[in-house]
């Protein structure tokens, strides 16, 4: 059984390397953005035909375990 993360792939010959929805020239900051702007699935979804509710749900689990840090340091100024 796949999970959704792994609909999250890196390849440096694409997208200069960063994380994208299975393979294909969608950043997942793309997809990030698009859903921060107000845009809706359904409208990402009309927007981006290659695109599947999967893979929106994929990109905010990426963003959500980029997020899990054991600890945040602060630098002095």
């Amino acid at each position: 059984m796949q999970t959704p993360i792994s609909r999250i792939t890196i390849d440096p010959a694409i997208c200069h390397g960063k994380p994208t929805i299975r393979g294909l020239r969608y950043p997942v900051e793309l997809i990030l953005d698009l859903l921060a702007a107000g845009m809706s699935q359904a409208e990402i979804l009309d927007d981006y035909p290659d695109l599947e509710t999967q893979d929106i749900t994929a990109a905010l689990e990426y963003a959500a375990h980029l997020t899990r840090v054991q600890r945040i340091e602060l630098l002095p100024a």
